[in-house]
């Protein structure tokens, strides 16, 4: 079984699905899907839906998938290109508040294998048992625009208030973490921030130290690409980037480091690289409130998408709390531009590659 598609396998498969008639979320034949132009054979989606009215967000299949699409929330548009939106106020999944119409990669695609199993997610080339994960790093690259972010937050103040996460390396999450990992938490989380009144936003990522819940110092370290971070409430100008206006990210976790490079046409290119073997972050400082093996016991999966960060509910405490603005109806919420989105022209995951 192959870790990872190789070229010759996608460009087959992209020619075969590319002829393949499916039929849409509404019923409606003959229409193109996300996977008749993208390569998602190995990956799933999680929704802000509840169709089956169980109390648990949507999740598609893999297999599903490759015939799927969502009139709202998941769909190709004229340009055949993938859009991804998400309301401020719907279901979201057990271990967070905020609301996502996003992807996640799944190595062994639609063969049968737990989701939190070895096989389906990739580690550190130093990690012990290496060997028995689907892969020792990975690459992903994509190039998208963030169409929009939530405008109202009554919370303004709060770091993720006007946010979205539009790429993500997550963590497992392990009853057992008796060798200090396994907390599921996030080395890696692409954002894009803009206020209502300014005329740019930000693009910045954050790198989570990798501790307990209940660690006070367990927190995202924000590092900027182009204009600010959230620390930031300043307008970032022509420093920043427009919605409407294209980027790209690569993360490739070859080894047992991140590299992280950020291009967009009328925008200088940065690079970042960030080893999570141990704590030295990303400014080759050393981070004495961090695991100091970063993510080396990890398992780790990539994520695309859209994860709207401008939750709507009401907590006046709380860090990640900005009570924005929703009223459940997506109608409703869409014309109050309580809602994020992101449209995507290219998505690919394959091996790590050395760096240049």
């Amino acid at each position: 079984m192959p870790k990872f598609l190789t070229k010759a396998m996608l460009l087959g498969l992209s020619a075969s699905v590319l002829c393949v008639s499916t039929t849409t979320f509404a019923g409606e034949k003959n229409k193109a899907v996300p996977a008749d132009k993208f390569d998602l054979s190995h990956w799933y989606i999680t929704l802000p839906l509840d169709k089956n009215k169980d109390k648990k967000v949507d999740t598609i299949s893999v297999k599903k998938l490759q015939t799927y699409s969502h009139p709202d929330f998941f769909y190709l548009n004229e340009n055949d290109e993938m859009v991804f939106a998400s309301p401020n106020k719907a279901l979201s999944t057990k271990n967070s508040s905020n609301t996502r119409s996003e992807l996640r990669y799944m190595l062994l695609g639609s063969k049968k294998g737990k989701t939190s199993g070895a096989p389906n997610n990739f580690v550190v080339a130093a990690h012990t048992h290496a060997d028995k994960f689907g892969s020792k790093g990975g690459k992903m690259e994509a190039t998208l625009r963030v169409d929009h972010v939530a405008v109202n937050a009554e919370n303004p103040d709060k770091k993720p208030a006007y946010s979205a996460v539009v790429g993500q390396i997550h963590g497992v999450k392990y009853d057992d973490n008796s060798q200090g990992f396994g907390y599921g938490n996030e080395p890696l989380k692409i954002y894009y921030k803009k206020f209502p009144n300014h005329k740019t936003g930000s693009v910045f990522w954050n790198y989570e130290r990798n501790l307990p819940k209940d660690d006070p110092n367990r927190t995202d370290i924000a590092y900027p690409v182009w204009g600010n971070t959230w620390e930031n409430p300043e307008d970032p100008g022509e420093a920043g980037i427009a919605l409407g206006e294209e980027f790209s990210y690569t993360v490739n976790v070859h080894g047992n480091i991140m590299y992280l490079t950020f291009e967009s046409p009328n925008k200088e290119t940065v690079t970042y690289k960030k080893s999570l073997l141990n704590n030295i972050d990303a400014y080759g400082k050393r981070d004495l409130l961090d695991n100091k093996f970063s993510y080396y016991g990890d398992a780790m999966y990539f994520k695309a998408g859209i994860y709207n960060q401008c939750t709507a509910k009401s907590k006046k405490s709380g860090f990640w709390y900005a009570n924005c603005a929703g009223t459940g109806d997506w109608e409703t919420d869409k014309a109050n531009g309580d809602y994020a989105q992101a449209t995507f022209s290219r998505l690919v995951v394959g091996p790590s590659t050395p760096p240049e």
